[in-house]
C-alpha cells in the first residue's frame, strides 16, 4: 500500500466526488460526512507521501500509472509519471490541509444548505483538490494543463453557486480569462513538443540540455517559454493580468472564496517554479532580458495590489488585491535568480496559503454574521466576535510580518534575495506593502475596537454607563476551523527551519538558485 501513496492521494477526492454525487441522489444527508472522509484520508496520505519522500535516499519517489515505464529504449517514459520530491510534498500537504480545514468550515456554510443542493457544492469542492494535487506531482507537462482545467472549471461552478448575481458575472469573466491562460499554456506545451518530441518534463528537460534542440530551434522553444508562462500568470491573476480574481472571490460564497483564494493562484505558482526547475532549467530560464522584465512587473505588482486594497470600502476586496500584491512576492522572488529568492518564494507559496485562509475564514464569518461587506461593517466587532477577531489579527500580524508568524519569515528570506542580487527596487516595494498591511489592518483592528469613529471614544469616561455588548460568536464548526488556520500561521513560522531544509534539499545542485 504505501508504494501507492502517490496514487491515492490524486484518486481519493476523484472517488470521493463521484462517491457524493452518486450518493446523494439517495441521501443528500450524507455528502458532508464522505466528504470528510475523502479529505481526511487525503491529509493522512500526503503527510505519509512527504514522510516517505524525507526517508528515501534520493529525496524523491517515481510512481508509474499502470507500470507503464520506458519505450523499447528503455529511455523514453510512455505512460504517466507521479513525481514527488520534498517540495511537491509540501504543497500536497498544504493543498490538503487547507481543504480540510474549508472542509470543517462548510458545514454550517455550504452553498446550498436551504435548497438542498450542497452535494453539489462538495462534488465540485472534491474535483477542485483531485486537480490541484494532481498538478503539483504529475510528471507530464500535458497533464498539467488537463489537471489545471479540473481545477479551472471546477472553481468556475463554485464561484457561480451562490444567489448573487455578480457571482455569475464574475464566474463567466473568470471563464473568458481563464480560458485564455489555458489556451496560452497549451499553446506553450505544443510548441515545447515540437521541438523535443516528448511531453514527459525530465525528458523535455534533458533533450533541452543534451541534445541540438536549442540550437536548431531557439525560437520554438522560446515561444513556448514565453507563452506557457503567459498562460500561468493569467492563473496566478499576476499583475496586470488580475482582472478577474477581485469580482470572482468578493461575490463568490464564502465557502467557495475560502478555498479558492489560499489554494488557486498559490498552486499556479509552484507550477511556474516547476516549469523553471524541471523544464527549462534555470539556466535557461534566468537569461537574456527575462529577469529585468518580470522582476520590475513584480515590482509594479506589488505597489500596485497595496495601493488599490488601501482604496477598496469592501473587506473581501481589499483582500483580494491584497493577493494580487502577494503573487508579486512570489514572482519577483522567483525570478530574482539566486538561491534565498527561491527559497523564499517557495516558503511564501506555503505561508500565504495559509494567511489567506485565515483571513477568507475570517471575512467569510464575519460577513455571515453582519451581512456587511464594507471595512466599517467591523464597528464593534471585536467585542461581539472576540475569537474570530483573534484569528484575524493573528493573520494580520503575518501580512505585515510580525515574529514569529510565518508572513515574517517568508519576508525576511525574500528581502535577503533581493539584497543578494542587487535588487533594491524589490526590496523596497517588500517593505512599502509590508508598511501598507500595517496601514490596512491596524485601520481594521481600531474600527473593530473602538468603532467607526474612535478619535471620540479614546479614553473618554461617557462610555462608562453603556451595556457591555453581547458575545454572538460563529458556530463551532467555524471556530475550529478559523484557529485551526491561525495556529498554522504560527507554527509555519516556528518550524521554519524545518521547512526551509526540505526547500533546501530540493534546490541542491539546481543551476543558480542551488546555493553553496
Amino acid at each position: 500500500m504505501v508504494e501507492q501513496l502517490p496514487v491515492i492521494v490524486v484518486l481519493t477526492p476523484m472517488f470521493a466526488a463521484l462517491a457524493v454525487a452518486l450518493v446523494s441522489l439517495w441521501r443528500p444527508s450524507l455528502a458532508f460526512p464522505i466528504t470528510m472522509l475523502g479529505l481526511v484520508i487525503t491529509v493522512s496520505a500526503t503527510i505519509a507521501t512527504l514522510g516517505q519522500v524525507m526517508a528515501a535516499e534520493s529525496h524523491r519517489i517515481v510512481y508509474y500509472l499502470g507500470n507503464w515505464k520506458y519505450a523499447d529504449d528503455g529511455v523514453s517514459p510512455i505512460g504517466i509519471q507521479l513525481v514527488v520530491d520534498g517540495l511537491s510534498g509540501l504543497v500536497l500537504v498544504v493543498i490538503a490541509t487547507v481543504s480540510l480545514l474549508v472542509g470543517i468550515y462548510s458545514l454550517r456554510n455550504a452553498p446550498g444548505v436551504t435548497s438542498g443542493k450542497r452535494h453539489h457544492y462538495y462534488t465540485l469542492f472534491l474535483l477542485l483538490n483531485s486537480g490541484l494535487l494532481g498538478m503539483t506531482i504529475t510528471g507530464d507537462a500535458f497533464n498539467v494543463f488537463v489537471l489545471l482545467e479540473v481545477a479551472s472549471l471546477t472553481s468556475y461552478g463554485l464561484i457561480a453557486m451562490g444567489r448573487s448575481r455578480r457571482g455569475s458575472a464574475a464566474a463567466f469573466n473568470y471563464v473568458i480569462m481563464g480560458t485564455i491562460g489555458a489556451s496560452f499554456y497549451l499553446l506553450g506545451v505544443g510548441y515545447l513538443y515540437a521541438a523535443t518530441g516528448s511531453l514527459n518534463m525530465e525528458q523535455i528537460h534533458s533533450i533541452l540540455q543534451n541534445s541540438d534542440a536549442l540550437q536548431t530551434s531557439p525560437k520554438t522553444v522560446t515561444v513556448a517559454f514565453i507563452m506557457i508562462m503567459l498562460g500561468l500568470m493569467v492563473k496566478m491573476a499576476f499583475f496586470p493580468l488580475h482582472g478577474w480574481i477581485t469580482n470572482a472571490y468578493s461575490y463568490s460564497p464564502s465557502a467557495s472564496s475560502s478555498v479558492l483564494a489560499p489554494l488557486v493562484t498559490k498552486v499556479s505558482v509552484y507550477v511556474m517554479i516547476r516549469m523553471i526547475l524541471t523544464v527549462f532549467g534555470p539556466e535557461y530560464a534566468f537569461t537574456g532580458v527575462w529577469i529585468e522584465i518580470v522582476v520590475w512587473l513584480a515590482v509594479i505588482a506589488i505597489i500596485a495590489g497595496s495601493v488599490f486594497a488601501l482604496a477598496q470600502r469592501e473587506f473581501k476586496r481589499m483582500l483580494c488585491y491584497l493577493i494580487v500584491a502577494e503573487v508579486g512576492y512570489m514572482v519577483g522572488g522567483i525570478w530574482l535568480a539566486n538561491h534565498w529568492g527561491m527559497v523564499g518564494a517557495t516558503y511564501h507559496i506555503i505561508s500565504d496559503a495559509f494567511m489567506t485562509l485565515t483571513l477568507f475564514l475570517a471575512a467569510s464569518i464575519i460577513w455571515n454574521k453582519t451581512k456587511n461587506q464594507r471595512i466599517t461593517g467591523l464597528d464593534g466587532i471585536l467585542k461581539k466576535m472576540p475569537i474570530t477577531m483573534v484569528g484575524l489579527i493573528v493573520a494580520a500580524l503575518a501580512m505585515i510580518g510580525v515574529p514569529p508568524t510565518c508572513g515574517f519569515f517568508s519576508k525576511w528570506y525574500l528581502i535577503r534575495g533581493g539584497i543578494e542580487s542587487g535588487r533594491w527596487e524589490y526590496v523596497v516595494a517588500l517593505l512599502v506593502s509590508s508598511l501598507v498591511n500595517a496601514i490596512l489592518f491596524f485601520r481594521i483592528i481600531e474600527i473593530a475596537y473602538f468603532g467607526k469613529k474612535p478619535a471620540e471614544g479614546h479614553g473618554h469616561d461617557d462610555d462608562h454607563g453603556e451595556e457591555p455588548a453581547k458575545i454572538d460568536e460563529a458556530p463551532v464548526s467555524s471556530l475550529i476551523a478559523l484557529l485551526a488556520a491561525a495556529s498554522g500561521v504560527i507554527l509555519i513560522g516556528v518550524f521554519n527551519r524545518q521547512i526551509i531544509g526540505i526547500i533546501t534539499w530540493v534546490l541542491e545542485g539546481a543551476p543558480i538558485v542551488g546555493g553553496s
